[in-house]
């Protein structure tokens, strides 16, 4: 058999390091599409002279086309048959990525367990992407549910591995040369900087984007992410596509623009959860909450942690009585940014 059907839960077992398939070269092109794609404006990723101020030799690509790359390689091998990638922990940006530079993959099978119906399970694995030159420039744990190809296998022993809650200030890796000391706030669109945050602080992003399917497939066949779901309308009961939740991260950063206009550079991804399936047609708005603020030891830079929400509802609404996530909410995002002192 030459084809490859993907793996399904039976083939993970703890310890398997999957070199995953066919490197990206990532140039200018890339950063147009995404532009296109979603409303990304934040002044370090659309100027060569913001970023110039900011101590970096030029403008590097978004990181989250550093994030989609990297986890598009390993679609197949990972979540070719997933039900739902189901969350996300201990991710750092470990260093800009620059137009011309080529990303791969590699992952680690670190926790499996099967669910209580026998059909499918959770796959935990930690992702590593690598440059030309074997350097680190992106790692994340996430953890995805997978079929089972024989119902009747038996299960394996269950490793649910212990991850932290959230990357430490210290462990966050800012880019060399950053310099926030120069910065140009009026360029930037915005005057706040991280004293002007409070810890608790709610803000609603106001504007609103609706989902279109041809955006959607646009996108996910752009980062090479072949989870079928997201393509064969068939894989789902119900007849629709699934909207890759990468899609929608990228769509709820680009909204939160409006106020945090000087979140910069992402650096870490504490913790993260596809609450809800989105699908074309949902329109989608974000709300931000300010959970931690930190200095560096960068010139001029801080760091502040966010929690991100896309939703079809209302700002600052996430779980009902019962604990359980709203049914509007569609992503809620914990991570960490730098933003001017």
């Amino acid at each position: 058999m030459k084809t490859n059907p993907g793996r399904f839960f039976e083939d993970y077992h703890v310890g398997d390091v999957i070199t995953h398939a066919v490197p990206r070269t990532v140039k200018m092109g890339e950063r147009a599409l995404y532009h296109a794609l979603y409303p990304a404006r934040h002044a370090l990723y659309s100027s060569d002279i913001f970023a110039q101020e900011c101590g970096l030799p030029f403008s590097p690509l978004d990181d989250m086309i550093a994030f989609h790359v990297v986890f598009g390689k390993t679609v197949p091998d990972v979540s070719l048959n997933a039900v739902a990638n189901l969350g996300y922990a201990e991710g750092r940006w470990l260093r800009p990525i620059w137009p011309g530079d080529t990303l791969r993959s590699q992952s680690t099978v670190i926790g499996v367990k099967e669910n209580s119906n026998g059909q499918s399970g959770v796959v935990y694995v930690r992702t590593l992407g690598l440059n030309q030159h074997d350097e680190a420039v992106l790692e994340y744990v996430r953890w995805v549910m997978v079929k089972k190809r024989d119902f009747a296998s038996a299960a394996p022993v269950a490793v649910v591995p212990e991850l932290a809650k959230v990357v430490e200030p210290g462990a966050l890796v800012i880019p060399q040369g950053l310099d926030f000391t120069r910065y140009n706030f009026a360029l930037a669109g915005e005057p706040h900087r991280l004293r002007d945050y409070a810890v608790g602080e709610v803000i609603d992003h106001v504007d609103g984007v609706t989902i279109e399917e041809a955006e959607h497939m646009l996108a996910t066949r752009l980062w090479q992410n072949t989870a079928k779901v997201h393509f064969d309308a068939t894989q789902r009961a119900d007849g629709k596509r699934l909207i890759y939740g990468g899609h929608v991260i990228s769509l709820a950063r680009a909204l939160s623009f409006n106020g945090l206009a000087n979140a910069q550079m992402l650096v870490a991804l504490n913790a993260g959860a596809h609450a809800n399936p989105c699908f074309a047609g949902d329109t989608v708005r974000a709300w931000s909450q300010v959970l931690d603020l930190a200095e560096t030891a960068a010139p001029g830079v801080g760091a502040i942690r966010l929690r991100l929400v896309a939703t079809k509802g209302a700002a600052g609404a996430l779980r009902g009585p019962d604990g359980k996530y709203l049914p509007e909410v569609l992503l809620d995002l914990d991570y960490w940014a730098l933003m001017p002192l």
